[in-house]
C-alpha cells in the first residue's frame, strides 16, 4: 500500500473515472470538518469557494475538496458533493440549514478524449459514495484521467500523466499529498532526471520544454494546471496553513519545470486534521517533499490513454 492522504485520520478519498471521455473527478471527504487554506500560483486557475479559505473569513472549516477535469464546466460536479453532504447533515449551520463548504479546483482536459463530456453533479455524488479510507487510487484515474504533461507542441507530443499520492512522517507527525499533474512543463524525478517532456516529432525522443522555449522562442500552449491537496495531522490555524500551502508549492518547483506559467492554474490546498502540536516550518518542509514525491508517482503510475502515451509505455517501444 502506497502512503497517501488517507493516512490522516478522518479523511476519505473517492474517485469517478470516465476513461472513454478521458475525464473524471477526485473528492477528498472530511465529513466532520477541517481547517483549510489555499495558494494559487498559476495564472490560469479555475476555482470555486477559494476566497473563504483566506484568513479572516467567517467559516472556519470545510467538509470536502474537489479536484476535477472538464475545465470550468467541471465545477458543476461540486453540486453533487454538496448534495451528498447535505443528506449527511454536514456543513456550516445557518438556522435550520447545514451548508456544506466545498472548495474546488479544475484542470483543462478538453483536448483529450471527448471534450464534450465533463464531470457533473451525478459524478460528484458518485465520487462521495465511493469514498473510502483505503489506498488512494493513482495513475490515469479520477481527476487524473485526462491529465497530460509536456505540451509545448500540443497534444501530439504530450506525455500521459495522472494523479499521485504520497506521505512523509517525522515521529508522530504525518504530512500527506495528492497531486493531479496536468502541467504545461516537464516532470523530473528526485534526482533531477527527465521523466516526461515533449516528444520530438521526428525522432520521438523526449526534449526539455525550458530549453526549447529559450532556444527558439517557441510559444506556450493553453490547457494545463496542476492541482494538489496537502493534509497534516497537526493542529494549525489558517495563517499557518497558508504558509504550508506556499511551501508545498516548492514541491512542484522541484518536480515540474517550467511551472506556475501563464498557461497553468497551479493550485494547492492545505488541510489541518488533528491535534498534534508541530512547527509550521517543519510541516511546510514535509509538505514540499510529499508533493514532489506525489508528482513523480503521477507520472510513473500513469498509463496510455486516448492515443497519448505514458512514460512506462514509451520505454517499452
Amino acid at each position: 500500500m502506497s502512503p497517501g492522504l488517507t493516512d490522516i485520520d478522518g479523511i476519505k478519498v473517492g474517485i469517478v473515472s470516465d476513461r472513454d471521455a478521458a475525464t473524471g473527478i477526485t473528492v477528498m471527504l472530511i465529513e466532520k470538518g477541517a481547517r483549510a487554506a489555499v495558494e494559487v500560483r498559476g495564472s490560469a486557475p479555475g476555482t470555486r469557494e477559494t476566497d473563504l479559505l483566506h484568513p479572516g473569513r467567517l467559516v472556519e472549516e470545510i467538509q470536502a475538496l474537489v479536484l476535477a477535469g472538464g475545465s470550468a464546466f467541471g465545477l458543476d460536479a461540486v453540486s453533487g458533493v454538496m448534495k451528498y453532504l447535505e443528506e449527511k447533515s454536514c456543513g456550516f449551520q445557518v438556522d435550520r440549514f447545514r451548508i456544506p463548504i466545498v472548495p474546488a479546483a479544475v484542470l483543462f482536459d478538453l483536448l483529450i478524449g471527448d471534450g464534450c463530456i465533463r464531470p457533473d453533479e451525478k459524478m460528484g455524488y458518485a465520487a462521495c459514495a465511493n469514498a473510502s479510507t483505503g489506498p488512494v487510487p493513482e495513475g490515469s484515474v479520477g481527476a487524473g484521467c485526462g491529465a497530460t504533461v509536456g505540451k509545448l507542441r500540443g497534444m501530439s507530443g504530450a506525455i500521459k500523466s495522472g494523479q499521485g499520492s504520497s506521505a512523509v512522517s517525522n515521529d508522530k507527525l504525518i504530512v500527506a499529498a495528492l497531486v493531479v499533474v496536468n502541467a504545461f512543463g516537464d516532470v523530473f524525478n528526485q534526482k533531477g532526471c527527465l521523466l516526461a517532456g515533449p516528444r520530438n516529432p521526428k525522432t520521438g525522443e523526449m526534449e526539455k520544454t525550458a530549453e526549447l522555449l529559450l532556444g527558439n522562442g517557441s510559444s506556450g500552449a493553453s490547457g494545463n494546471t496542476t492541482l494538489g491537496i496537502v493534509a497534516a495531522n497537526a493542529e494549525l490555524d489558517r495563517p499557518a496553513l497558508q504558509k504550508v500551502c506556499q511551501m508545498a508549492h516548492n514541491g512542484l518547483a522541484r518536480s515540474i519545470w517550467p511551472v506556475h506559467t501563464m498557461w497553468d492554474g497551479d493550485t494547492i490546498f492545505a488541510v489541518s486534521r488533528g491535534n498534534l502540536k508541530a512547527d509550521v516550518n517543519v510541516v511546510g518542509l514535509m509538505a514540499a517533499e510529499a508533493v514532489s514525491r506525489a508528482v513523480e508517482r503521477a507520472i510513473t503510475t500513469a498509463d496510455s490513454l486516448c492515443g497519448v502515451p505514458a512514460m512506462n509505455d514509451l520505454k517499452q517501444l
